[in-house]
């Protein structure tokens, strides 16, 4: 069972974004259901590493679009992307130190980051590209 159902709502209006935050949503169900199934944990850091450099490139793009936009929150935006890599790497240092990780709390923060994160900075994001385009 899907972590996240994706919402036309999640879309910002930016084509390219949008496509990232599909792609986001669908690594972070299979992250979901990967953890959910047993395994011996052999693979764990790779997905980890996958989902960091998804999340990464996908921040550094964002970041890339709300500077050419001249977006006034950019640099709150940016400082949550920063906080979010933050925390995941400390989740990869944890699994690396201890071959352990919590597999419901890792689904549980991947949905809360997402969630949280697009209901808040993408959402202003989104009404600001919705005014730019009308011209406001």
């Amino acid at each position: 069972m899907a972590l996240i159902r994706w919402l036309d709502s999640f879309d910002i209006g930016i084509p390219e974004i949008d496509f990232e935050h599909r792609e986001l949503v669908g690594l972070i169900n299979a992250c979901h259901e990967h953890v959910l199934d047993p395994h011996d944990g052999s693979d764990v850091s790779d997905f980890l590493g996958l989902i960091y450099a998804r999340i990464s490139s996908h921040f550094t793009h964002e970041e890339l679009e709300m500077m050419r936009l001249e977006y006034v929150e950019y640099w709150a935006h940016k400082a949550d992307h920063e906080r979010l890599l933050d925390e995941l790497r400390q989740t990869i240092v944890s699994w690396e130190q201890s071959h352990t990780i919590d597999d419901e709390a890792l689904s549980a923060w991947l949905e809360r980051w997402f969630l949280i994160h697009f209901r808040t900075f993408d959402a202003r994001l989104h009404r600001y590209v919705d005014e730019k385009r009308l011209g406001q």
